[in-house]
Parts: structure tokens; C-alpha cells; sequence
């Protein structure tokens, strides 16, 4: 987050420097291309003059030797001999200095008879850490809080005479989770990006991300950032006018592109993925974040703002959640299948061991909802406040199981299944 400030605050205070550095317009080869002899040369070129750097070329093979000659600069182009390449995957990391005397950089990937692989998997580039299994947890706990603050009011509360300020809360609700999403998927790009160009903080402002935004992750990243701007339109709209029509296209907007997830996820490019992975991940993730975003604001807003309707929406919610669950464990049983070859993989792999504390997890959810749904339910009509209090401490806790389960799939998504 004090990246994202510092760079909204060069942006705001220095508009002019942070608009003048060079910009890399073209390169040979091209990002991410397959070319059937081996390049000799590699060209880079910019929008203005720049400066060449020791090093300021380097082709690395996969294991980091570099097969680049010293690069000159003729003008807006620098170009850099290369000695001979075998069959394989090379990654370039390049750096030049522009008119402004900023240093900027980037990275790319081609391969010689072979699929160049992603840039975010370059030579040196780290792959995921806890940082990001963090961020990514808090955008899995924005979507969950909008679509589920949303799908509260549309489904759960339909046809309901709704308190205003329950009303105007749960909007509110609906609103800090659509921020959040925006805000933790432009630090999970950040991460992601500076985790591939491999530059300290400073550098990483000059960086150049194009490689980052042709990627998969990338495209979703700016997709969703994108819908839920929108989303977050229509629900303040939703608050300024005290209307409830505007909520409807929110909710469907961030169910639908909550899939940009699953689009450049594991379940869309791993071995074995296909259309119906795609479909099973885009399901497990938007009926858990219903499941989860909707039990939490029922909780914690509904519970304490509207004690009339505390009956009604736990009956209602408990008939909801049993859709809900089974869609979860339908989609979850079958990615499971698919990325786990074999049963031992639960055990021996370090992917399949998170699975199996997630898979606990969500049984411990499962018996606490089962005990909502058929010893909590009968007992409501002859409920009392005080026990009707103890619900809602009983329900919050279930919310916090759900949100840890999130945890474990953030972890679970920037894992690698075993091939």
C-alpha cells in the first residue's frame, strides 16, 4: 500500500518528470515470440535518445549464463550482438538511460524452437511470496465482502422492508469491499511486475510493465480493475439515491468478472486445464464468495441493525447456503481431481498438503452451517433475544473460519500443482 501511495504522489507532484522518462515502442524479437533459428542481434527501441549502461543488454538461458556482447545506442535504438543460442527459452533484461538521466528497464522472453514462457517466470524472477499470498488474500476478502454485502440485499433480503440505515450500511459494505478489490489487485500487479523486472522500488517507477500487461494475469488485472471502478459507481449511486436498482447490475458485473481470476489462474493454463476447469474455478470462487461475503455481512451489519429481520434472513440465508455449498464442493472435488494425478499427491506434494488443511477447514465450516441449518432453524420460533444474540456471536465465527478457508486459497492459487 506505501508503494501505491508514494507512486499516486510522484504522479500528482511530478507529472511532468514521471511523464518524460523513454518508452520502449518495439523489440526484436518480440515479447513472448517462437523463432525457429536464433537470433543474432537484439534491437531495442524507444521513443527518444538513450544511453547504453554495462550490461545494459543481457540474454540469459535458464540457467543464467548470458550470451549478449556489449550493446551501443544509434539514437532511439540500442542493439546488442549475440553469440549463438541453443533450443531453449531465454529471458532479456535490458536497461537504458533516458534524456531525463532516469534509468529505465524492463524484461522480456522468446524462445528458440521452443514456447517462451511467461514473463512473470523469467530468469530471476522469484515467483510468489507471502507478501503476495497475503495480497491476494485481501482481494479474495474484497470480493467476497461485495458480492456477498450485494448478493445479502438482492437475494437474501428481497421483497423484505429493509431499514434505510441497514440499507445505506450495507451499501457501505458493498463499497469498502469493491475498493478493496481495486486496491489489493493493483498491489498483487505491482508485486507481480516488480517480482519479474527484479529492480529495487526506486528503478521499478521507470520499469517497463507491457510484458506484465499482455500477460493472462495482466489482462485480468486491468479487466477487473476496470468492472469493479464501475461496480463501485453504481453501488455509490445505490447510496446516493436511496434506490436498490443500481445494486442489481453491480452484483452481476462482479460475480461475472470475479472469473478474471480463474481466466489466468492454474485452472486455465496448467496441463490438463480446459474450459470446464476454467468454469469449475470461476464457480468454487463467486458461490464462496457469496457464501462467505453474505454470512459475514449478515453478521455483523444485519444482526445488530435490523433485530425484526434476524428470522427471516437466517432462514432464508440457511436455504441459500445449501445451493451454495453444494456448488463449492461440486466444482471443488472436480479441480481437485484434476490437478492432483494421484491420491498420494495430497500428502507428498507441498500443494496437496495445503489442500488437505484447507479441505478440514471447509468440514469444519460445513458441520458448524449444518448445525445452523438443523438445530439453530427449528429452534427460532421459540427464540428468545438472548439467544438470538448468541447466533449472531456463533454466525460471526463461522464468517472467520470461511475467511481463513480464502487465506488457503489465496495460498493455494499462486501454488504450483504438481504436472
Amino acid at each position: 500500500m506505501r508503494r501505491l501511495i508514494l507512486v499516486a504522489l510522484s504522479a500528482l507532484v511530478f507529472p511532468a518528470v514521471a511523464s518524460a522518462h523513454a518508452t520502449l515502442r518495439s523489440t526484436t524479437p518480440s515479447f513472448r515470440s517462437e523463432l525457429k533459428q536464433a537470433p543474432s542481434v537484439i534491437r531495442l527501441q524507444f521513443d527518444q535518445q538513450v544511453k547504453v549502461l554495462p550490461g545494459s543488454i543481457r540474454v540469459l538461458n535458464g540457467v543464467g549464463k548470458n550470451f549478449a556482447r556489449p550493446a551501443r545506442a544509434n539514437g532511439t535504438e540500442v542493439v546488442a550482438a549475440v553469440r549463438h543460442l541453443k533450443l531453449g527459452a531465454y529471458t532479456v533484461r535490458w536497461q537504458a538511460i533516458s534524456a531525463d538521466s532516469h534509468v529505465v528497464s524492463g524484461v522480456w522472453t522468446f524462445g528458440v524452437q521452443v514456447p517462451a514462457p511467461a514473463v512473470e517466470n523469467a530468469y530471476g524472477a522469484g515467483g510468489p511470496t507471502a507478501k503476495e499470498h497475503v495480497v491476494r488474500w485481501v482481494w479474495f476478502l474484497g470480493l467476497a465482502l461485495t458480492i456477498g454485502a450485494l448478493g445479502l440485499r438482492l437475494i437474501v433480503l428481497r421483497g423484505l422492508r429493509v431499514p434505510r440505515p441497514l440499507e445505506r450500511r450495507i451499501a457501505v459494505a458493498a463499497g469498502i469491499g469493491a475498493l478493496v478489490t481495486i486496491h489489493a489487485g493493483i498491489v498483487a500487479f505491482s508485486l507481480r511486475a516488480e517480482d519479474a523486472l527484479q529492480l529495487p522500488f526506486g528503478r521499478f517507477l521507470y520499469g517497463d510493465l507491457s510484458p506484465m500487461a499482455k500477460t493472462r494475469f495482466g489482462f485480468a488485472f486491468v479487466t477487473m480493475t476496470l468492472v469493479f471502478a464501475l461496480v463501485l459507481a453504481l453501488v455509490y449511486l445505490s447510496w446516493l439515491l436511496d434506490r436498490v436498482e443500481p445494486l442489481v447490475p453491480a452484483l452481476l458485473l462482479a460475480v461475472v468478472f470475479a472469473g478474471g481470476l480463474s481466466l489466468s489462474g492454474h485452472d486455465a493454463v496448467d496441463p490438463g486445464s480446459s474450459w470446464k476447469t476454467e468454469i469449475a474455478d470461476w464457480l468454487h470462487l463467486s458461490a464462496a464468495s457469496l457464501w462467505i461475503g453474505a454470512l459475514a455481512t449478515m453478521a455483523l451489519l444485519l444482526w445488530t441493525g435490523a433485530p425484526d429481520l434476524r428470522k427471516a434472513a437466517f432462514m432464508r440465508f440457511s436455504r441459500l447456503a445449501t445451493v451454495l455449498i453444494a456448488v463449492v464442493l461440486g466444482a471443488g472435488v472436480y479441480l481437485a481431481i484434476v490437478r492432483l494425478p494421484h491420491v498420494s499427491d495430497l500428502w507428498a506434494t507441498g500443494y496437496g498438503r495445503v489442500l488437505l488443511v484447507k479441505i478440514g477447514l471447509v468440514s469444519f465450516a460445513l458441520l458448524w452451517g449444518a448445525f445452523h441449518h438443523f438445530v439453530v432453524a427449528p429452534a427460532l420460533e421459540r427464540a428468545d433475544t438472548g439467544f438470538l444474540g448468541r447466533i449472531g456471536r456463533s454466525l460471526a465465527g463461522e464468517s472467520m473460519v470461511g475467511m481463513a478457508v480464502l487465506l488457503l486459497a489465496a495460498i493455494l492459487v499462486d501454488s504450483r500443482p504438481p504436472t
